[in-house]
């Protein structure tokens, strides 16, 4: 019985130390930490060049000269010269109108001058006699004075009558509606055989100068001592006038490029802008009056420049960011923004030619690991629906 006992006694450790070895033999190997995984970024290289700065806003087409053709006098309407569109030159005659009436006037004015006239002349052959008579008291003094005051009468006579002339013949002018400014006729109001009137505020049509032409636009108050500094540049300030809001010069529809000429003498209180103008060239006639168009107005250039795209800048809480590529990992750099433009950003804090991520940066954090893709990203095209 003691032999039994101690036989159980050693066999029991040994059954554990089996148990032990097949549960350690059989337990699951455990699983090695994985390699990390590199985050796939695009990436592109600090440029460094000359860049042009440029303030945008939204300005409207005016034409420089603009004028209402309306009669001068009242009458019949003769004759129309013009078509509608037409191009005319300044001075050249647009309408007619009857001026039978006017040129009577004339020659009775004419008529009335050639009698005062002849009247003068008389008049001043007695005033000579007189004057001669007097001397030796062949006349009296009174009747020569008489005769002086005549002579004096009639040329005042003949000066009226010269002024109703002249008169008639600004009057006779009136009857030829001639083009005060060179332009392009708009859409008439009237026919031929039409009575016109002085008060009629509509007119004939308008004759509007389109080339050259002017733009008018909004800037920030903020913009008044850039403004006049390029003002008072004899090369002037380069304006650009697009229709739309893109401006790239290479996409954007440019409609033509002038100079700055004018900033307005005060600055409106309620919106807190500056208006100013700017005067094109218009042989091609794109900038049409009352069109509204996009103005970019080159304020300056910076020389060599560290230049970057625009998704390459990161926003953080105090101060702009960029990831920059070191090996196979990424740091973060704190940058600070000089320029913001269309398709490109000027900033400090890198050197020129440093990698700077440029797409896939919500994924990163210090230290990542990345791999750097080179072909264009994939354009996922939905199917058309049935």
């Amino acid at each position: 019985m003691r032999i039994q006992n101690k036989t159980a006694l050693l066999a029991t450790p040994l059954i554990m130390l089996i148990a032990l070895g097949i549960w350690y033999l059989s337990k699951p190997a455990t699983a090695k930490l994985a390699a990390p995984t590199a985050i796939p970024v695009r990436v592109v290289n600090v440029a460094e060049k000359d860049v042009s700065r440029f303030v945008s806003g939204i300005g409207s087409v005016l034409s420089l000269h603009s004028v209402v053709v309306r009669p001068q006098i009242d009458g019949v309407l003769t004759k129309l010269l013009v078509k509608e569109g037409q191009r005319v030159k300044a001075g050249d005659l647009l309408a007619t109108i009857d001026d039978r009436t006017i040129r009577a006037n004339l020659d009775q004015a004419r008529a009335r001058l050639g009698e005062s006239q002849a009247q003068l002349q008389v008049a001043l052959v007695n005033l000579k006699r007189y004057k001669l008579l007097s001397i030796d008291d062949g006349v009296s003094k009174q009747t020569y004075d008489q005769q002086q005051a005549l002579v004096n009468q009639l040329k005042a006579t003949a000066q009226g009558n010269q002024a109703s002339i002249d008169a008639a013949q600004v009057q006779l002018s009136y009857t030829q509606i001639r083009s005060p400014v060179t332009g392009r006729v708009g859409i008439r109001t009237v026919d031929e055989g039409n009575f016109l009137r002085m008060t009629d505020t509509q007119g004939l049509f308008t004759v509007t100068q389109i080339d050259p032409i002017a733009v008018e636009f909004s800037l920030p108050q903020q913009m008044l001592p850039t403004l006049q500094g390029l003002i008072n540049d004899p090369e002037h300030a380069q304006v650009l006038a697009y229709i739309g809001s893109d401006t790239d010069s290479e996409t954007g529809n440019l409609l033509g490029e002038g100079h700055l000429t004018l900033i307005d003498n005060q600055i409106n209180s309620n919106t807190g802008t500056i208006r100013a103008k700017a005067e094109f060239n218009n042989p091609g006639q794109k900038l049409w009056p009352g069109l509204l168009v996009t103005v970019k107005i080159q304020t300056g250039v910076d020389k060599g420049a560290l230049v970057v795209p625009p998704t390459v800048v990161q926003r953080g809480l105090d101060q702009h960011f960029v990831y920059r590529v070191k090996g196979d990992k990424v740091e973060i750099v704190q940058v600070q923004m000089v320029y913001q433009g269309s398709g490109q950003d000027i900033i400090k804090g890198v050197e020129p030619g440093d990698v700077l991520v440029s797409d896939g940066q919500s994924r990163l954090k210090p230290g990542s690991t990345v791999q750097v893709l080179t072909e264009p990203p994939q354009v996922v095209q939905s199917e058309p629906k049935p």
